[in-house]
C-alpha cells in the first residue's frame, strides 16, 4: 500500500492574519488524515497478506519552508505515523517506510513554479542546491524506490524514512 498527497501544500504562514486555524485544519486534511483513515480500513488485509506500507513524506517535514504550516505539521506526522506502525505492525509481519522526496518535477510541481515571475531561473536556482547533479529529483525516482521497499529485496528495511532528493534536503546547507 502506498500513501501520498492528494493536494500540495497551502500557503500557511503564522504571519498571515487571514488564515485562521481552519486552513490549518484543511491542509491536515488533505495531507494526513487520508493515511489513517486507508490504513485502518485495510489492516485486516495487511496483516493477512504481511503486506508493507510506503508513505510518501515531504522534505519540509524536515526543513521547513516558511509559510506552509499546515503541509509542514502534516508532513511531519506522515513521518511520525511511520515510526510508529513499523513498531506496532511488525508483529504481523508488516513493514512501514517512508519515501521523502524534495524537488521532484511533476506537473503539479511545474504550474506551481510557473507562478512565479522568471520561472525559469526560479527553477535553475533550486535545481543549483542538489547536490547530486544540480537536477530536480524525476518522478521514476521515487517510483523505483517505493517498488524496491514494496519488495521482498528489502526485506529488512523497517521504519525507515529514505530521502530520494539528490542530497537537498541534507546537504545544501553544509555544501553551501
Amino acid at each position: 500500500m502506498i500513501h501520498c498527497e492528494v493536494e500540495n501544500h497551502m500557503n500557511l504562514s503564522l504571519e498571515d492574519k487571514v488564515i485562521l486555524i481552519t486552513g490549518v485544519l484543511t491542509s491536515l486534511q488533505r495531507n494526513l488524515v487520508h493515511y489513517y483513515a486507508v490504513t485502518q480500513a485495510v489492516l485486516p488485509f495487511l496483516r493477512q497478506s504481511q503486506g508493507c506500507i510506503v508513505n510518501i513524506a515531504s522534505k519540509v517535514a524536515i526543513t521547513g519552508q516558511g509559510g506552509t504550516s499546515g503541509y509542514a505539521a502534516a508532513k511531519g506526522a506522515v513521518l511520525a505515523l511511520t515510526e510508529d506502525w513499523a513498531a506496532e505492525l511488525s508483529a504481523f509481519g508488516i513493514r512501514v517506510n517512508a519515501v521523502v522526496p524534495a524537488e521532484v518535477m511533476t506537473p503539479q510541481y511545474k504550474r506551481s513554479v510557473s507562478q512565479f515571475p522568471a520561472s525559469e531561473e526560479k527553477l535553475r536556482s533550486i535545481a543549483s542546491k542538489v547536490t547530486l547533479g544540480q537536477r530536480m529529483t524525476e518522478p521514476d525516482e521515487i517510483a523505483f524506490m517505493v517498488a524496491f521497499l514494496l519488495s521482498g529485496k528489502s526485506a529488512g528495511v523497517n521504519g525507515q524514512s529514505l530521502f530520494v532528493d539528490g542530497g537537498y534536503a541534507h546537504l545544501d546547507r553544509r555544501l553551501s
